[in-house]
């Protein structure tokens, strides 16, 4: 499985930014997908979550209301919306796949552990 994320870059606070997650070597719409992000310094966070069939999403509390994430199956790519940026949404961004159905806990959709592949990160940087 590999997992590729893209659309990174440097852009002021206010500003907006796509990424993109393209996935190959599994069965992309028996996954969950989920987006991390890790700043200098910190640990590895959660950020959103989308279900294998895009019926539920979930998103980390800082980022409601200004991030959203989508799929397309026949694309083979998840994608992640962020509008009004702040310079603390700084980070490195990840995308990554969870192989397990059904409804979770939403714990279990923060835990990195509960993710099965991981892409190799794309930068995210908001000037104020």
């Amino acid at each position: 499985v590999q997992l590729q994320a893209s659309g990174g870059g440097l852009v002021q606070a206010g500003g907006s930014l796509r990424l993109s997650c393209a996935s190959s070597g599994h069965t992309f719409s028996n996954y969950a997908m989920g987006w991390f992000r890790q700043a200098p310094g910190k640990e590895r966070e959660f950020v959103a979550r989308i279900s294998s069939n895009s019926a539920t999403t979930y998103y980390a509390d800082p980022v409601k209301g200004r991030f959203a994430i989508s799929r397309d199956n026949a694309k083979n790519t998840v994608y992640l919306q962020m509008n009004t940026l702040k310079p603390e949404d700084t980070a490195v961004y990840y995308c990554a796949a969870d192989r397990s159905l059904g409804l979770r806990s939403t714990s279990y959709y923060t835990r990195l552990t509960s993710y099965d592949y991981w892409g190799q990160g794309t930068q995210v940087t908001v000037s104020s």
